[in-house]
C-alpha cells in the first residue's frame, strides 16, 4: 500500500470516529468498566477461580462490546437521520450532508462494528448469555433512532440505552451466577437506573437547542412539547432523582464494600450536577456543550474511577 493509500484510509477512518463522535465513549465506557470491577469484587463470583488471563481476557471483551456496539449504533443513527440533519441548521455540516462520507461507506461501516460485536461476545464462552442478548440489545440501542419520530420518551430511551452497559458487563462475567441466582444482578440494575435518568436528564439539556427545527419538522423532545424553561426544570429533576438513587447504594449492597470514597464521588457529582445546571439557562443556551460534554464526562470518568478504586481496595 502506496503512501496516498495509506493517507486515504487514515482520513476515512478519522472522518468515521467524528460521525460516531467516538470521544462519546466517555459517557458510557466508564460505567461499564465499573459494573466489570464491581462484578469482580462481589462475593461468589464466577470469576473467583479465574486466572488473571482470564480476567484480562474479559475485560478486553467488554471493551470491544462497548465501542463496536455504541458505533454501530451511532452509525446507524447518522445513517437513519441523514435527511433531518440536512435539514436541520446545526447539524448540516455533519458528513453524511456534506458528503464527507457516502452513505454506502457508513452502511460498510456499520457492518463491521455489528459483526465485531458479535465476535466479541465469543469471548465469553461457555457463558453463553452474551450471544444470546447480543441481537436484542443492538435492536434496541439502535432503535433509538426512531423514537423521536413518535414520543417524547426519546431522552428516556437513550438512558436505558446506555444504562444497559454495567448491566451486560456484569451478565458478561458473571452468567452462572445470574442463572443460578436471578438477583445477583441487581447491584448492576440499581446502577443502570441511576445512569438511565443521568442521561435522559442530560439529553433533554441538548434538546433544548432544537426546540424550534423539532416542533416545525414534527419531531418529539421534552422541550418542543413543555418549551425550554420546563423542560430544563424537568432535567434537573432526573439529575435529582439520579441522586436520590446513587445515595443508598452503598447500603444496598455492603456485599462490595464501599466506603468513604463512594460518598466523596456522589457529593462531586452532586456538585457537577449544579454546575450543569447552573451553566444552561431558558434564555442562553450558549454553554449547553459544556454542560452536555465537559461536565458529563468528568462526572462519568471522575465517578467511576474513584467508586472502582474504593471497591477494589476495600
Amino acid at each position: 500500500m502506496n503512501s496516498t493509500n495509506v493517507a486515504k484510509s487514515s482520513s476515512l477512518i478519522r472522518r468515521l470516529l467524528e460521525l460516531v463522535r467516538f470521544s462519546h465513549t466517555v459517557f458510557a465506557l466508564p460505567f461499564a468498566l465499573l459494573g466489570f470491577v464491581l462484578a469482580c469484587i462481589a462475593p461468589t463470583s464466577a470469576t473467583a477461580q479465574a486466572t488473571a488471563w482470564t480476567v484480562l481476557v474479559r475485560l478486553t471483551g467488554i471493551v470491544l462490546c462497548m465501542v463496536s456496539a455504541r458505533s454501530a449504533a451511532m452509525a446507524f443513527n447518522r445513517l437513519v437521520d441523514a435527511q433531518i440533519d440536512a435539514r436541520n441548521p446545526r447539524t448540516a455540516g455533519r458528513h453524511l450532508p456534506t458528503g464527507e462520507l457516502a452513505k454506502w461507506q457508513v452502511w460498510v461501516f456499520f457492518a463491521l462494528m455489528v459483526i465485531a460485536f458479535e465476535l466479541a461476545c465469543v469471548v465469553f464462552l461457555p457463558n453463553w448469555l452474551p450471544i444470546a442478548f447480543s441481537l436484542p440489545l443492538l435492536i434496541w440501542i439502535c432503535s433509538y433512532s426512531f423514537a423521536k419520530r413518535f414520543t417524547e420518551a426519546a431522552h428516556l430511551w437513550l438512558g436505558s440505552s446506555l444504562a444497559l452497559s454495567p448491566i451486560c458487563a456484569w451478565i458478561a462475567l458473571r452468567g452462572e451466577e445470574v442463572l443460578a441466582r436471578p438477583w445477583d444482578v441487581l447491584p448492576s440494575i440499581w446502577l443502570g437506573v441511576a445512569i438511565a435518568l443521568w442521561v435522559s436528564g442530560f439529553d433533554i439539556i441538548y434538546a433544548c437547542q432544537d426546540v424550534e427545527f423539532d416542533r416545525g419538522h414534527k419531531l418529539h423532545s421534552v422541550p418542543a412539547r413543555t418549551g425550554v424553561a420546563r423542560a430544563l426544570k424537568l432535567a434537573a429533576l432526573a439529575h435529582v432523582l439520579m441522586l436520590i438513587v446513587l445515595a443508598p447504594f452503598p447500603l444496598m449492597f455492603p456485599q462490595l464494600g464501599l466506603g468513604v470514597l463512594y460518598w466523596l464521588a456522589w457529593a462531586t457529582v452532586a456538585m457537577l450536577v449544579v454546575i450543569q445546571h447552573r451553566s444552561v439557562r431558558a434564555d442562553d443556551l450558549s454553554r449547553v456543550n459544556f454542560a452536555f460534554f465537559n461536565v458529563n464526562a468528568a462526572l462519568s470518568l471522575g465517578f467511576c474511577t474513584v467508586v472502582a478504586l474504593d471497591a477494589w481496595i476495600s
